[in-house]
């Protein structure tokens, strides 16, 4: 081999930048241990929320010694800007994607125009956009332009005063549409920024915000953040602040009165109808009603027949006399109801005279409070509010005047002026002014001190202090230009991604101790070589990761264990081939040399096809799917330089001066030898075998289907860990009551659940979360320790037997991205066959080869998609179909294709080598030569993969068993049906492949 100094100067270097980004990783990860150590000595077991308090004892530990030089001048701070990014599910945190609403900023640039054209075409898009691929713009244009004569240029849509220097009333709506797309682009950059400086206030280390495309949807990734409520709150708020007029409570009593009678005549009269309707066998049901209701207290009839007669009063909570702004209380679980008793038309024409456009909107409730205010906004015909937040140029926490948390700001010049008028005349007429920030009413405070100069305001309520600097904190960073709504969010407890990392930890262990022991074995000394090289090469994966500052993830985990089974492969190929030459009589100097030449083609085009479906799902994954990706690509990479230059070094040097290096053992030596199987001959037997398997698969997937996740069909997802072993029927029998559509099933052990509700999925807003988040926890609290969720508790008398119980980890995906998701997925499949085949045409130069490797690939994945059909409710893990599945049906795509490929590389090899061979007889004898680099490959990765099923953690149980079924199918598939199918593809076009190759080389067929 020429260059060998070269190879390894750069070797010694790459291998002390790794170990120089690792130490970075090193010194973080030993101060935050001794920060834990310190805070268990300060804080004593008996503090009331001690993990808390311990927690933020460390916290304070790290931020004092933060700038201290630790070691050649690194301190913690720099080490943790530099360290390996773990993570969410391996630090805990959150993950979500926000969809800024595409319709709001271009009702923002159409300066909320009412033509009913623009508006109608908005709702037509958002409705679309559930079940299409294209994007809200696209669907928004195709809306508005079939509507006769519509014009996005005029003066009532976008020929504004605001856009009059780019957009002129005689232009073609295809002009104007590069400008719309052009100032939403930049909305959502702006937006974008917005979001990117709230997350560094906040104080969150390593957050990753990035744009997803066009789409207008953006990812935000905070591993480690443990407030999450607190999180999403700050994501979502537009930071629309605004001051309103309100109306007194005595102004709409009279109102309430007369809408609860119009809602109770509406409701009857619906009644009246649907009774029409019902059929003899309803109305047996209903006298079995009638018989039960007549069992009932009096009392209880009287409470129900007011609700009945009087639908919107009865909601009224007795909890104090309304006075002042607020109109009447109500339970926050009743918002929805009253809303769309507010909203009906006939209840909306009652309005007293002057107050037709009144806005009612809800204040904000206290904390852990059940009751909500309802209040009244002097609305106007354009519903714009008499003074807005865009006046402001500064906010920060403080304290009012009795000592509450308040939030202070300042105001510009003009707005200055207009909040004087506004005090004044509140002064005057002793009313009051609403402060609402998105929508909610902060407080409405009135005026008695006159009107109040120099633009100085306050909003005071309920805050605690971390509300109150959030409420600055994005008050300061500037609002949204838009709603932003969360479609896909993971949460992870940190207690859990503890439990990834101990997981991931012996995995990654007992598959690393069973490959190094395994070469030994086999190979003897050269399996030493291979094993260092080996070592070598996982220093340099977590290296280029730490370098690049990629994430790793429980995915990312199993794609370097997987990397490490499939490494092996390399020198299994290179070991065998010498092992070959040295069976043909060469010296050991030349079988090492055209052991590794003969090998090298085969090495090559395996890694080359795993790495393409490796960059299909780097481009069409998200979050970790993307993580199993990089560090895939990353491991094929450095183990192919590890396997060619440096074990070929090792070797080199173990065998130069005449030293001999066997490369087998006195147990393996004679080993796989002389191997001569007819394989072709049992090829009507294996398509037997194989078409049956297929055709129970297809049955089972056309009749039973497949356990879609939330990640397809879109939903929410609870992993909810108990105090002790549940039964998930009866959790479920009690969560359908409420959730109406769940399911729960017993996730990993006993005590362990995983819930999934579609429940109000189509309804966006942390609202809609904490509903749900107050169900699970009203009819699970009897199964949690002090009936708490969501909390650590102590166990014992040590602080270390500390456990967690309650959510463990969540996931929601809105239907729109879910459709997304599922597309992807389609085209990542879809893409990796139509590349295997382009790619395997290009390397062998015959289509047959192709047809052979693509019939192979879609038999296992129809395989492992029935088989994941069939056993989906019998295996004791989740068979869930979601991306995590898409991610390994993609590398069992790849790995059958490196299997598949060595076979095909060898009878490329034989058919130049032997051209005069008949091709019955030369394919035959060339499967049979790669039997023992097939069994040693598959052994080794099946191995590794059940290490990972093992020990692994349940969120990857499912797929590692797909890798696993994918590993077993695609060994058999390339050799049983990858194979045949290309001989009798020949053979049908009366081909004869070694006559083609020995007629190219001038030689006769024998």
């Amino acid at each position: 081999m020429q260059n060998k100094g070269l190879i390894k100067l750069f070797a010694v270097l790459f291998a002390l930048v790794s170990i120089y980004q690792l130490s970075f990783t090193f010194i973080a990860s030993n101060v935050e241990t001794e920060a834990e150590i310190f805070a268990e000595s300060e804080i004593p077991e008996s503090v009331e929320n001690f993990t808390q308090e311990r927690n933020n004892a460390a916290e304070q530990y790290l931020d004092s010694i933060g700038n201290e030089s630790i070691f050649a001048g690194i301190s913690y701070n720099t080490a943790k800007g530099k360290e390996l990014n773990k993570g969410l599910d391996l630090k805990g945190g959150i993950n979500v994607i926000l969809q800024i609403s595409v319709g709001d900023l271009l009702k923002g640039l159409a300066n909320n125009s009412k033509d009913p054209a623009f508006n109608q075409a908005i709702a037509d898009a958002g409705e679309a956009r559930k079940n299409s691929q294209d994007s809200f713009l696209e669907l928004f244009y195709q809306a508005f332009e079939s509507k006769e004569g519509a014009s996005l240029a005029s003066p009532d849509i976008f020929g504004t005063k605001a856009l009059s220097d780019e957009v002129s009333f005689d232009m073609e709506n295809s002009s104007v549409k590069p400008i719309i797309n052009r100032k939403i682009d930049e909305s959502v950059t702006s937006a974008f920024e917005v979001l990117r400086e709230r997350i560094d206030k906040f104080g969150v280390t390593q957050p990753n915000i990035q744009r997803l495309g066009d789409s207008g949807r953006i990812l935000i990734e905070l591993p480690g953040a443990k407030d999450i409520s607190r999180i999403q709150n700050l994501l979502q708020s537009t930071a629309q602040l605004e001051f309103w007029d309100v109306y007194r409570a005595n102004e709409f009593s009279d109102y309430l009165v007369t809408a609860d009678a119009i809602v109770s005549e509406n409701i009857k009269s619906e009644t009246e109808k649907s009774e029409e309707t019902q059929v003899e066998a309803d109305e047996q049901e209903e006298t079995e009603t009638d018989d039960l209701e007549s069992l009932l207290s009096s009392e209880d009839e009287e409470i129900e027949d007011f609700s009945k007669s009087n639908p919107l009063l009865s909601l009224v909570q007795t909890v104090g006399q309304p006075q002042g702004p607020i109109i009447a209380y109500f339970a926050i679980k009743d918002t929805a109801k009253v809303n769309s008793y507010l909203s009906m038309p006939q209840v909306k024409s009652q309005l007293p005279a002057g107050k037709k456009f009144a806005k009612f909107v809800w204040g904000k409730p206290a904390k852990d409070s059940e009751i909500i205010e309802l209040y009244a906004l002097k609305g106007n015909r354009n519903n714009e509010p008499q003074l807005s937040g865009a006046v402001v140029t500064d906010a920060q926490q403080t304290y009012d005047q009795v000592g509450r948390l308040a939030v202070s700001m300042q105001m510009d010049g003009r707005g200055s002026k207009i909040w004087e008028d506004m005090t004044g005349k509140a002064s005057s007429q002793g009313s009051q002014i609403a402060i609402v920030l998105d929508n909610i009413v902060y407080s409405a405070p009135g005026v008695s001190s006159g009107p109040i100069t120099g633009g100085r305001s306050e909003i005071s309520g309920e805050f605690s202090i971390e509300e109150a600097q959030d409420l600055a904190n994005v008050l300061r960073a500037g609002k949204l230009p838009a709603s932003a709504n969360i479609v896909q969010s993971e949460i992870v407890g940190p207690s859990l991604g503890q439990e990834a990392i101990d997981s991931g930890v012996l995995s990654f262990g007992i598959a690393l101790i069973f490959v190094l022991l395994y070469m030994i074995f086999y190979y003897g000394k050269a399996g030493i070589y291979a094993d260092i090289a080996l070592v070598v090469n996982i220093l340099f994966i977590f290296g280029v990761l730490s370098g690049l500052g990629a994430v790793l993830t429980l995915p990312g985990i199993a794609g370097i264990v997987l990397t490490i089974g499939m490494s092996v492969d390399a020198n299994v190929l290179i070991f065998e081939r010498i092992r070959e030459e040295l069976a043909k009589g060469k010296t050991q100097a030349e079988a090492i040399s055209d052991g590794f030449k003969n090998a090298l083609s085969s090495i090559l085009d395996a890694n080359i096809t795993t790495g393409l479906t490796g960059l299909i799902l780097l481009t069409f994954g998200t979050g970790p799917i993307k993580g199993f990706a990089t560090t895939l690509l990353i491991g094929i990479v450095t183990s192919l330089f590890c396997a060619i230059f440096l074990t070929r070094l090792f070797i080199a040097g173990g065998g130069k001066k005449g030293k001999s290096l066997p490369f087998s053992t006195g147990i393996t030596k004679n080993w796989f030898l002389n191997i001569d199987i007819d394989f072709l001959k049992k090829r009507k037997v294996a398509y037997i075998i194989s078409a049956l398997a297929i055709l129970i698969s297809i049955g089972s997937l056309a009749t039973k289907g497949l356990n879609q996740g939330v990640d397809f069909v879109g939903g929410r997802s609870y992993t909810v860990r108990f105090e002790q072993p549940v039964n998930p029927t009866e959790i479920q029998t009690k969560l359908v009551q409420d959730l109406l559509s769940v399911e729960a099933k017993t996730y990993g052990s006993s005590s362990q659940l995983k819930i999934t509700t579609n429940y109000k999925i189509e309804e966006e807003g942390t609202v809609i979360d904490d509903e749900i988040q107050a169900i699970l926890f009203n009819n699970l609290k009897e199964y949690l320790p002090g009936g708490m969720i969501l909390k650590s508790f102590k166990v014992g008398e040590s602080g270390n037997d500390e456990k967690e119980f309650g959510i463990m980890s969540s996931i929601k995906v809105g239907p729109t991205i879910a459709d997304d998701i599922k597309t992807a997925s389609y085209y990542a499949i879809i893409g990796s066959l139509i590349v295997v085949f382009l790619y395997i045409l290009l390397r062998f130069r015959r289509w047959q080869f192709s047809l052979g490797a693509v019939a192979a690939v879609i038999h296992d994945v129809i395989i492992v998609l029935g088989l994941f059909s069939l056993l989906s409710n019998v295996l004791p893990f989740s068979l869930e179909i979601d991306q995590a599945f898409i991610a390994a049906i993609l590398t069992v795509i790849g790995y059958s294709l490196n299997d598949t490929v060595v076979v095909f590389d060898r009878i490329r090899e034989y058919f130049n080598e032997h051209p005069t061979w008949k091709m019955h007889k030369l394919i035959n004898l060339a499967v049979s030569s790669t039997i023992s680099r097939t069994i040693n490959t598959s052994l080794t990765t099946l191995v590794v993969l059940t290490a990972i099923f093992i020990f692994g953690g349940d969120s990857i149980r499912g797929f590692m068993f797909a890798l696993i079924i994918g590993v077993v199918v695609g060994t058999y598939s390339s050799v049983f049906i990858a194979t045949p199918v290309m001989f009798d593809s020949v053979n049908k076009k009366g081909i004869d492949l070694s006559t083609t190759v020995a007629e190219e080389k001038g030689q006769v067929n024998a």
